[in-house]
């Protein structure tokens, strides 16, 4: 390599080094959940702005909105929620299976947008007011129209305008419907279930969950939860729209030349997103200011064990395999379909996804988990000849070989077959020799500011595993923030354009799952 290029090559690691480190720093505080506002009656319109991106531009776009305070948000744990009069993702609308719910949509895109209208995919939807469209009853400029339509069965799903879909929905007016289970299977209060209840009253979490199943079966019991909505924007096409909707002012509807013609074919996109935003900015905090019409953000936190439910929705033109490292998604349903085994019905039946590939317009809702299992090391760093107690803690293994029957020991959930296993073949300090791993000596090679400080799961288990002399970097020495020591896996599109931002990486399709020991509390209200 010609040494302009090795230099061109280093300055972009460093500065890619730099941003990761730059995200690491937002993770303790921010985090996702599902959060939304909650029915069975909502007021919504749809109205423009301007969105926010990573590389300083911002992009005219339409979405929906609250047309005045909604019923209530959820979960009741996240404070400083908020419904602004456009935002992108639509407000995700909160229902409960059985319930009458009615949703008045008010147009307030300019007039030259022409109608709009919300689609309900998959239930059976009256309509009242308004003005016949294509796909359903539409609301002209400035007018309303109110759908009506009985909450179905639990899961996620989407909605979306029904009314030139081809730029509106590209101009952002899509957003979640999540239905709630009626009643709660008894088992998501007992046993493992409860057992996890009882580590985070331990800790002192609060409960972020919508409910604690996400159908009405036993086995979709779950911990925690987290919406991802999948979409990209072509800038050109929104700058167009902006462009037509200006030169035309206030033209009167219905009137020659009062219509958009914006080209959305060939279509380039630019910006790809997870709930609005990108990376980094998907990982800042729920409701954050600087975001004024992208409340949602992505930012999924874990313990060991926990059972996480992932509803996850395709909200654009094109397909996108998302890939959640360090472990596969177990689907359970499409569509609000819970899917059953065709022998028992009593069996679900879902396949595990590498990647969860979203078709535009369609929503799954799947379990993911973390455990350690088989990593051939001890990721609690315990050391049988340490003086801390938190060292020398016990694994007692349950019939499948997890540390099950101490919810409140912070290796709840250890898998018990690598207890006390080294991690390095010949390392320094105190720990023994043996593991599977083979790490640089820091006497040769020092990793620098870009080092977490720990292979360990915990704020002071490199300590804990080797005393204050380490052949690692004592934990509590780098910039961690609040003491947060959790195994990083970054989530992010498969599709490598995707994981850019206006043709720049790192950005787009992105994010960081935070696996945490249980030590550090998960508070997903920031």
């Amino acid at each position: 390599m010609r040494p302009m290029n090795m230099k061109k090559a280093l300055l972009k690691t460093q500065l890619l080094l730099a941003l990761m480190v730059a995200v690491a720093s937002l993770t303790a505080t921010a985090h996702a959940a599902a959060p939304g506002i909650t029915g069975p009656t909502f007021n919504l319109t749809a109205q423009t702005a301007f969105l926010n991106q990573p590389d300083g531009s911002t992009v005219y776009s339409w979405g929906y909105g609250c047309n005045g305070a909604p019923s209530g948000f959820a979960p009741a744990a996240i404070t400083g929620a908020t419904c602004p009069t456009m935002q992108i993702p639509g407000p995700t609308l909160i229902v409960t299976e059985g319930q009458s719910v009615t949703v008045t949509l008010q147009n307030g895109l300019p007039t030259a947008a022409g109608n709009t209208s919300i689609l309900f995919p998959g239930i059976t939807v009256t309509a009242t007011g308004g003005v016949p469209g294509l796909l359903t009853t539409e609301a002209a400029p400035g007018g309303t129209v109110t759908y009506t339509f009985t909450a179905p069965g639990p899961g996620t799903r989407s909605y979306y305008s029904g009314t030139q879909s081809d730029l509106q929905i590209e101009m952002g007016l899509y957003g979640a419907l999540i239905v709630l289970p009626a009643s709660v299977p008894a088992n998501c209060t007992t046993g493992l279930a409860a057992a996890n209840l009882t580590a985070e009253a331990h800790w002192g979490e609060h409960d972020f969950r919508l409910s604690q199943a996400a159908y009405d079966h036993p086995k979709t019991c779950y911990d925690r939860e987290y919406l991802f909505q999948f979409a990209e924007m072509d800038a050109n096409i929104h700058r167009q729209a902006l462009a037509e909707v200006t030169a035309k002012g206030n033209c009167t509807a219905g009137a020659v030349g009062c219509s958009l013609e914006v080209p959305t074919e060939p279509y380039h996109p630019s910006y790809f997103v997870i709930n609005g935003r990108s990376m980094p900015d998907d990982m800042d905090g729920n409701y954050a200011a600087e975001y004024p019409h992208q409340p949602y953000n992505g930012n999924p936190h874990i313990h060991p064990g926990e059972q996480m439910l992932l509803r996850i929705i395709g909200q654009g033109r094109w397909q996108h395999p998302f890939h959640e490292h360090a472990n596969h998604v177990r689907i359970l349903g499409r569509d609000g379909n819970l899917i059953l085994s065709a022998t028992d019905a009593a069996a679900l039946a879902g396949p595990p996804f590498f990647t969860t590939t979203t078709t535009p317009g369609m929503a799954m809702d799947g379990i993911f988990y973390y455990t350690g299992r088989g990593l051939n090391w001890d990721m609690y760093a315990h050391n049988p000849t340490s003086t801390d107690p938190l060292a020398v803690l016990p694994c007692t293994p349950d019939a499948n070989g997890y540390n099950t029957g101490a919810p409140t020991a912070v290796n709840f959930w250890e898998w018990c077959a690598d207890h006390n296993k080294p991690l390095q073949v010949a390392p320094f300090g105190d720990v023994a020799a043996g593991g599977p791993i083979t790490l640089p000596d820091p006497n040769i090679l020092t990793n620098g500011a870009w080092y977490s400080g720990s292979p360990y799961l915990g704020p002071d288990a490199t300590t804990r595993a080797t005393g204050p002399t380490s052949s690692f970097q004592p934990s509590n020495t780098q910039a961690n923030p609040s003491g947060e020591r959790g195994f990083a896996s970054m989530w992010h599109s498969h599709n490598e354009r995707e994981i850019t931002t206006n043709n720049v990486f790192p950005g787009g399709m992105m994010m960081m799952l935070l696996v945490d020991s249980r030590e550090f509390v998960i508070d997903e209200s920031k």
